[in-house]
C-alpha cells in the first residue's frame, strides 16, 4: 500500500470523526486542545507506516527516514521529541479507525491469545515503567512479564476483534466480549476448553465454540466439516505471526504505557492494510457438499 492511499484512507476517516469528537469534547466540558503543525492524520500515517517498515525502532525510522525521505509527503514535520509528545492525542482516533478497518464475520471464525512481553525475562523484577498494569503470565512458550492480546479473525484473515489484558489473565475470560459481533461457529484451541463458556455463547450470542479434547476427556460428535476447520486453526497462529514479525506489535522499549498502547493500535491498523494476509481460501462448493 503506497503512502498516498495509507494517508487518503486516514484523512477520510479523520475528517468524518471530527467534528463528532469536538462536539462530545465540548458537551463533557473540556478544554480544546491547541491546534499542532503536524496534524493528526499525519501523525496517524506516520505511525502506521512504522509498523510496516523494515526500521525495529520508531526513533531511527523517524530520524533517518521520514525527515529524511519524507519531508516532500509531511513539509510540517517537527523534532522526534515533539512528534512524542503528540503521540498520545491520536490514542483515541486510532481506535475508532482501527474499528472501521475490521472485517465482516463469515460465520466461520478463529480465536486465539498471544502474548506481549514489555521486558525480557531477567529483567522482570525491575520492570517500572508497567508496574501495576502488566501481569506475570505464562504460555506454551514459558513465563514472561505482560500483557496478552486476544484476537478474532475470520477464514479470509481478517481481524474480526480484539482486546488486552495483563499477563495473568484466562483466555475464556474474554470470549464473551471478543464474540459480540460473531454469528456461526468459533475456534479455537484447548485453552477455550469450558462447557459453561460453551452454553454462555450459544445461548446468549448464538455462537457454538468448538474446540480440540484434551487426551482424558471423552471425543465429541462434530461433523466432518467441524473436524476440517478445526484442523485449520493454524491461521491464527499466522496471523499473530505478522502481527509481531512484520507490524511489529511487540518490543521491549517502552517508555511510557500509553505510547505502548499507541504502537499496539497502529501496528494492528498496519495489519489491516496488508495486501496480502493470511486466508484458508475455502472453495464454497466443496463446503456446501459437507454436513454443517
Amino acid at each position: 500500500m503506497s503512502i498516498l492511499d495509507l494517508y487518503c484512507s486516514v484523512s477520510d476517516f479523520w475528517q468524518a470523526f471530527e467534528p463528532q469528537w469536538e462536539r462530545l469534547q465540548i458537551a463533557a466540558g473540556r478544554r480544546r486542545r491547541r491546534a499542532t503543525r503536524l496534524h493528526p492524520s499525519e501523525i496517524m500515517t506516520i505511525l502506521i507506516l512504522f509498523q510496516l517498515s523494515d526500521y525495529r525502532t520508531f526513533k531511527h525510522f523517524y530520524l533517518d527516514h521520514v525527515q529524511l525521505h519524507l519531508r516532500g509527503e509531511f513539509p510540517q514535520l517537527v523534532s522526534y521529541h515533539r512528534f512524542v509528545e503528540l503521540m498520545p492525542r491520536v490514542a483515541l482516533p486510532l481506535a475508532v479507525y482501527l474499528h472501521t478497518r475490521l472485517g465482516q464475520c463469515s460465520g466461520i471464525s478463529f480465536v486465539d491469545s498471544t502474548s506481549l512481553a514489555v521486558c525480557k525475562r531477567p529483567r522482570i523484577t525491575q520492570h517500572r515503567v508497567f508496574r501495576g498494569i502488566a501481569r506475570l503470565g505464562k504460555t506454551t512458550m514459558g513465563w514472561f512479564y505482560g500483557f496478552k492480546l486476544h484476537v478474532v479473525v475470520n477464514d479470509r484473515g481478517e481481524l474480526l476483534a480484539y482486546t488486552l489484558t495483563p499477563g495473568n489473565v484466562d483466555d475464556r475470560h474474554p470470549v464473551p466480549l471478543l464474540a459480540r459481533r460473531l454469528f456461526g461457529k468459533l475456534f479455537g484451541d484447548r485453552g477455550y476448553i469450558s462447557q459453561a463458556l460453551v452454553e454462555e455463547l450459544l445461548l446468549q450470542q448464538g455462537v457454538r465454540l468448538i474446540t480440540k479434547v484434551r487426551k482424558n476427556m471423552r471425543e465429541r460428535l462434530l461433523t466432518y466439516r467441524d473436524k476440517l476447520l478445526l484442523r485449520k486453526r493454524a491461521l491464527i497462529e499466522s496471523v499473530n505471526d505478522q502481527l509481531k514479525n512484520i507490524c511489529q506489535i511487540e518490543h521491549s522499549r517502552h517508555r511510557r504505557p500509553i505510547n505502548f498502547f499507541v504502537h499496539l493500535l497502529a501496528g494492528l491498523a498496519a495489519y489491516c492494510h496488508l495486501p496480502k494476509k493470511p486466508s484458508l481460501r475455502l472453495d464454497a462448493d466443496l463446503l456446501a457438499l459437507l454436513p454443517a
